[in-house]
């Protein structure tokens, strides 16, 4: 009887490692191809991610021209015909009285 289960198990045993070895190269497989198109991933974001900085720095950059004083000036003499206030064109107005009227 001890004999037999000895047998058994010694059966068992390696039927159980015939088995489970093929299944954790088969995992290990998976892995290893999950962590591969991972990294592609990540390579590609990270490639997108330096284009939108530069593409941001460009805007900025852009920007900080279009909105600068000595652009603004020239469209507004140049284009639009003004001119800066002298100081006769100034007027002051005073608003005078109570806040229920």
């Amino acid at each position: 009887m001890k004999d037999k289960t000895v047998r058994f198990l010694k059966n068992f045993l390696c039927c159980f490692l015939a088995v489970i070895i093929p299944l954790l190269l088969v995992a290990y497989a998976l892995q290893a191809k999950r962590f591969n198109d991972l990294s592609k991933e990540i390579a590609a974001l990270e490639k997108k991610q330096e284009k939108l900085i530069e593409e941001n720095k460009k805007l900025v950059s852009d920007i900080s021209l279009l909105t600068s004083a000595r652009r603004i000036e020239k469209i507004a003499v140049e284009e639009l015909g003004m001119h800066k206030a002298e100081s006769d064109d100034i007027v002051r107005v005073e608003m005078t009285g109570s806040k229920d009227e």
